[in-house]
């Protein structure tokens, strides 16, 4: 088993993709109509061969309310790179918001980011 996708709420669909595939790179695997305003929209950092995100357009207030803290304010996600130094330029590049600057830690070199709706990321390449 392993986990096949992660739903993360987001406000309006094209938005999102072009926030995931603009600015940090991943690719659109799948974007398909599901009926009136649902899309089946998924996306996948490049290299990533088993665990995507699913693009979830809010669909009530209770779910538009949780856009941007689907954790309650925690690092949510870690996105992990064997180059960290190159990913955080491109990615700084190309507009991402980091919270703090890179550090070392007893497990590899990290930096939260803030994507478009506040949700926090690690960037993270694991040591050894």
């Amino acid at each position: 088993m392993h986990l096949g996708a992660i739903a993360l709420v987001v406000r309006d669909y094209d938005e999102a993709i072009a926030y995931f595939t603009g600015c940090l790179g991943f690719t659109l695997i799948e974007d398909a109509p599901q009926g009136p305003d649902k899309r089946w929209v998924v996306v996948a950092p490049p290299g990533s061969s088993e665990t995507r995100l699913l693009l979830a357009k809010a669909a009530d207030p209770r779910q538009l309310q949780a856009v941007g803290n689907q954790s309650g304010g925690r690092v949510f996600l870690f996105l992990e790179t064997d180059d960290f130094r190159a990913s955080y330029e491109a990615m700084t590049a190309r507009g991402v918001r980091f919270c703090e600057a890179p550090r070392e830690e007893v497990y590899g070199t990290v930096a939260v980011f803030e994507d478009l709706y506040g949700n926090r990321w690690d960037l993270l390449q694991p040591r050894g």
